[in-house]
């Protein structure tokens, strides 16, 4: 764990502040979870807080509290500017570097003024003023939690915060199935249901909200889904064309790379699904056991991010990104191999 500056944070948000707080690019539940929770936090404290991230987010996602508030920097770029501007500290949740809120918005950040305070649980985060980074800690959203509880203000938690709180660490657990999950995560669960969280209405805006669109595009990834039993590995694509046809909306493909995971045997699951507005493929990594996705991703896809959940990109086109990965999987064998006993 790293908590650098928290004293001096402390002392520092003790007057009213504006305050921004960014999440990473295609938030996902924990950074829209985090980033709203925070939000509603801070102002208790007396401070003026403005949401922004970098572009848009899953609308499963758009009926959480004070989403209605937030800004889109790719679209509402002149309000998110002068929020920006106009703010005396930028809180960054869920992400370890200014390049994962995509190029423009990160050169907005780099050239910002004052102080950046960070709450995230990746690996190898940058630098900055304030920081408190646990990669042991499932979800942002328990980090936000715990850093409530060490400004000894768990007693402001409302059925808002804990909302949002819980559909982060719902979300980045896989419903709190993921190694990550602790005894203590359960503990901040059920302090966040006791706080008015309604786990089942939570979960069914989430899970139970899929378009008939999305279940076709399901489907397409699953009859284009690839095992190579040898390498205990599987893969989906997704091409633009595919997408197009089954109407692909931000989101779609949220979880999806989790089916491959799920066959007997697998260890080690990806999914490239073809992106012509930024004219990449992006990767979504997922594993079992002690095989790191995030070092295979830094490696060899510009990516990163947890041990058993990772993402990256490739430049080439999907054919040889795909021969690119499956190149790759002799020389990490043995490493799945051992990796997860059944």
């Amino acid at each position: 764990m790293i908590l650098k500056g928290f004293t001096e944070l402390k002392a520092f948000l003790t007057t009213p502040k504006n305050i921004v707080i960014v999440g990473h690019r295609n938030p996902d539940g924990d950074a829209m979870g985090s980033t709203l929770a925070l939000k509603f936090y801070l102002e208790k404290k007396g401070h003026n807080c403005t949401v922004v991230v970098p572009n848009e987010y899953p609308d499963f996602l758009h009926w959480l509290p004070g989403s209605d508030s937030t800004y889109r920097f790719d679209w509402q770029n002149n309000q998110s500017q002068k929020a920006i501007q106009n703010s005396d500290i930028i809180f960054l949740l869920d992400f370890n570097a200014l390049h994962r809120v995509g190029s423009d918005m990160q050169k907005t950040l780099e050239n910002y003024k004052n102080d950046f305070a960070m709450i995230d649980h990746h690996q190898q985060p940058d630098d900055v003023t304030y920081m408190y980074s646990d990669t042991s800690i499932c979800s942002t959203c328990q980090m936000v939690y715990q850093f409530i509880e060490m400004n000894n203000d768990l007693e402001l938690i409302d059925a808002d915060i804990a909302t949002c709180l819980y559909t982060g660490i719902m979300t980045d657990t896989g419903s709190f199935r993921f190694r990550s999950t602790t005894s203590a995560t359960h503990r901040i669960i059920a302090d966040l249901i006791d706080k008015g969280a309604e786990n089942d209405r939570i979960h069914n805006n989430v899970y139970d909200a899929n378009s008939y669109n999305r279940l076709l595009l399901l489907g397409q990834a699953l009859s284009n889904l690839q095992i190579l039993p040898s390498y205990k590995t599987a893969y989906i694509t997704l091409t633009s064309e595919e997408k197009k046809r089954f109407d692909f909306q931000k989101g779609d493909t949220e979880g999806v790379v989790n089916y491959a995971l799920s066959l007997k045997g697998i260890i080690f699951a990806a999914i490239f699904i073809e992106d012509s507005d930024q004219e990449i493929i992006k990767i979504s990594f997922r594993s079992k056991g002690i095989f790191s996705v995030n070092q295979f991703a830094r490696n060899h896809f510009s990516g990163g991010g947890h041990d058993n959940a990772a993402g990256g990109k490739s430049d080439l086109d999907m054919a040889k990104t795909v021969t690119k990965f499956t190149s790759l999987l002799p020389q990490y064998k043995s490493e799945l191999e051992s990796s997860y006993e059944e």
